[in-house]
């Protein structure tokens, strides 16, 4: 196990435009808190002002050229290259969350991808990163329609 990338995105792999998520689906959003509960999540500073605080029971690690602005209980890292080397035969299941920056820095590391992927387009400035579906095993673990949005919720492993 090690690093997982979880995200929602766009027909076109658009994550957020101006710092905020293109696409809330509750049905998404927890998948996300249950998939991610109990675990390390790394994320970007960008994510980490975005979010409305700590996230109840995960374990928050923040890239950052500026530890000192962050609260008691969220980790500064400032070296990503140490904490993967760190983390990455880890047995545990360790979440990246974005932004986009380091979902394309962290891709090569990642074993595996839950990607809600919603048949829509938007305008975006964050992408998420191509990746070679041929080098994963897709599997479905769910479909539906919610606020006129078709997704699928889809595991893919590294072969």
């Amino acid at each position: 196990m090690s690093f997982s990338m979880i995200a929602a995105i766009g027909k076109n792999r658009e994550l957020g435009k101006d710092g905020k998520l293109l696409f809330r689906l509750p049905t998404d959003m927890k998948f996300f808190k249950d998939t991610t509960m109990g675990h390390k999540i790394v994320m970007g500073r960008k994510t980490w002002d975005s979010l409305p605080g700590k996230l109840p029971g995960r374990e928050h690690y923040v890239v950052t050229r500026h530890p000192d602005d962050l609260p008691s209980g969220v980790e500064a890292v400032s070296d990503l290259q140490k904490f993967i080397a760190k983390w990455k035969d880890s047995d545990e299941e360790i979440f990246v969350i974005g932004g986009g920056m380091l979902y394309w820095e962290m891709m090569k590391d990642t074993d595996k991808l839950y990607l809600t992927e919603i048949d829509a387009e938007a305008e975006a400035d964050t992408l998420f990163p191509e990746f070679k579906t041929e080098d994963f095993d897709r599997k479905v673990i769910k479909t539906g329609e919610e606020n006129g949005l078709k997704y699928t919720i889809a595991e893919y492993t590294r072969k």
